[in-house]
């Protein structure tokens, strides 16, 4: 099944009200015969959006192929959430990679972060950027767990993350599942799909050629990369390849490693005065379950939902009923509002959780994986293997350092052994284990 396009129309954002208010681009067109560049880069998203810009203000010809629109996967359908850090908190990190390697990824995570909202201001990107992600749980042992990470975080790290109790919390999200959590004020959010339109804005002005509607189909490598796509081919002496969960069959060392999965939002009607039964600040939230839920407020009101599980690579007919779900549990008193939008996206994730980044040839650099952690750490990728290009690559090799474990059982077996792994774990969630 090909994803980048099973679930969606040839050339058109989905349905979701980040395409609905969107500051649209018009399309670019396809890519015809051959072109040559400094560097191809394949795919649109934040990590070839980064990469590109990155690389055409170092004085670098670049051609950007996207086989759909820019900012069409995940890049302009998630959760909108800059994260601190990795997706991997770091005591777990600490424990995995030891103490020297944890602090140079949270310092690579920070970085990401700064280089997000520094590119916002630069280019005078209208992304709606709020600060303020809390995270939540729903039991007295989680928000112990919780709290023990701010307090490590400030120790060990000097990062300042304030944490609550139930009546606190109450102050900030009054769901009546939630005992308490953890506010953390440098991380962000933000209109994603304007991000990553911004970015192209970037990209053309800084004068990358971008073509959409161009599905790079194989790479012949070589002193020269030839990129061959549909209806032509890009001859280059660099190949980023930039494409996440729509991979595909393109590179096999990245395929076995990184799994396309997908992830569902809502959005309600506008609630107007009811938006304080929901969320009393303006931040972004994210619980403490496995199969994690994630909201914010839009700022025309709107409670932008995501969560609910699936192990099929079609979305299901009834996306909103999928969404509906989770998001009764943390507030009931929606159980029956109007969802006005509701969509799937793909993203890519790694038996670790950590982004996959690698060099698949002297000439050939991958950024993918990112696991739910995709806007700050894949718009730092895309700087990072451009910096790598340049020759400067030590937060490329710091990243590229970190272990990856193939999926289990092959292309063949990795979904249904998802699926089970998933279930499994949706199952305690909702038995509170």
């Amino acid at each position: 099944m090909n994803l980048l396009y099973a679930n969606d129309a040839l050339g058109a954002y989905p349905d979701s009200w980040y395409a609905a208010t969107a500051n649209p681009l018009p399309p670019f067109a396809p890519l015809k015969g051959e072109t040559r560049a400094d560097v191809c880069v394949v795919g649109a998203g934040y990590t070839g959006l980064s990469a590109a810009l990155h690389l055409a203000e170092a004085g670098r010809d670049v051609v950007l192929i996207d086989a759909q629109r820019v900012g069409f996967g995940a890049s302009g359908r998630n959760g909108g959430q800059l994260g601190s850090g990795q997706r991997v908190e770091q005591p777990t990190l600490e424990k995995m990679l030891g103490m020297d390697a944890a602090r140079k990824l949270w310092e690579l995570g920070e970085d990401a972060k700064y280089l997000v909202k520094g590119l916002i201001a630069k280019h005078d990107i209208d992304c709606h950027v709020k600060p303020g992600v809390a995270w939540s749980a729903s039991s007295k042992s989680d928000v112990a767990d919780l709290h023990d990470y701010a307090a490590h975080m400030d120790r060990v790290y000097g990062y300042e993350i304030e944490a609550y109790d139930a009546a606190g919390f109450a102050d900030i999200c009054p769901s009546p599942d939630y005992r308490g959590g953890i506010l953390d004020r440098g991380a962000a959010h933000l209109h994603p799909l304007n991000l990553a339109l911004g970015l192209a804005r970037a990209c053309q002005n800084a004068g990358v050629r971008i073509y959409e509607g161009t599905p790079a189909e194989h790479i012949d490598h070589g002193t020269k990369v030839t990129v061959r796509t549909d209806a032509g081919h890009v001859v280059a002496d660099h190949v980023v390849l930039a494409c996440n969960g729509y991979l595909g069959a393109l590179e096999h060392k990245t395929a076995t490693r990184v799994m396309p999965i997908n992830n569902f939002v809502a959005a309600t009607e506008p609630l107007g005065d009811g938006v304080k039964d929901v969320l009393r600040q303006d931040v972004a939230v994210a619980d403490g379950r496995f199969v994690v839920n994630y909201f914010r407020l839009s700022h025309d009101g709107r409670l932008l939902f995501g969560g609910g599980e699936s192990y099929g690579y079609k979305f299901p007919a009834d996306i909103a009923a999928k969404v509906r779900g989770p998001m009764s549990i943390i507030f009931p008193h929606l159980k029956n509002v109007k969802i006005d939008y509701a969509w799937g996206g793909t993203l890519g994730i790694t038996m670790k959780r950590l982004p996959y980044l690698a060099r698949i040839a002297p000439n050939v650099l991958s950024a993918s994986g990112y696991s739910g952690h995709g806007l700050g750490t894949a718009t730092h990728a895309g700087q990072l293997m451009a910096l790598a290009i340049e020759g400067q690559s030590d937060g490329f090799d710091a990243m590229a350092a970190i272990p990856s474990t193939p999926f289990p059982g092959g292309p063949a077996m990795r979904a249904p052994l998802l699926a089970l792994a998933m279930s499994w774990y949706a199952l305690r969630d909702r038995l509170g284990v």
